[in-house]
């Protein structure tokens, strides 16, 4: 479930692609291990007979039902989940089954914060708070890999954007002077 490359515009090129630390997979593995060991446990310990394959199908039902539930859809939901940099935008991406995509022209970022508690410091991880111009104001951005270094490149892309499509005063002369050497050139005879 790759991001679609033919959201982006004809000069726009993707400079990082994420999805939520891995540490969100920790518990959709661990329902399918334990959900593996009790179905391993009640073939080997429950009885032959009509009681005990009853109690092993129970068994592989309710173990089957958790893994789908708890370890397939949060698997899908993290597999889902973009963060998408551009030199242009921000893409924010999220859905299973419905798709929720959001996105913040690097113009209209006016701040960002990242937020580390110890765990994540450990993991690599971090929670990344983008605030924009515009009615929904804050993006917050859960489980950020490398959040540091992703605040780093988001502040890089932000300046050289605003670089990019800003006049500096020497090409603010230029147009100045060919605005009055154009009105010039009308203005004779």
């Amino acid at each position: 479930m790759a991001f679609p490359e033919d959201v982006l515009t004809e000069d726009e090129h993707v400079v990082l692609h994420l999805h939520p630390h891995w540490k969100a997979l920790i518990r959709p593995v661990l329902v399918l291990v334990l959900a593996v060991a009790a179905v391993v446990a009640g073939w080997l310990l429950l009885p032959d007979g009509s009681g005990g394959t009853i109690a092993l199908y129970a068994i592989a039902v309710v173990a089957l039902a958790l893994v789908l539930w708890l370890g397939l859809w949060p698997f899908l939901v993290w597999r889902t989940t973009h963060y998408l940099f551009t030199n242009e935008r921000l893409l924010l991406q999220q859905g299973v089954l419905s798709r929720n995509r959001r996105d913040l022209p690097l113009t209209r970022i006016n701040d960002h914060a990242m937020n580390q508690h110890f765990v994540e410091r450990l993991l690599g991880c971090g929670t990344l708070t983008i605030e924009s111009a515009g009615e929904r104001g804050q993006s917050v951005l859960h489980d950020v890999p490398g959040v540091d270094k992703v605040q780093t490149k988001l502040y890089e892309l932000v300046e050289a954007h605003h670089d990019k499509h800003s006049l500096g005063d020497g090409e603010m002369r230029e147009i100045l002077a060919d605005m009055t050497e154009g009105r010039s050139l009308r203005d004779q005879p």
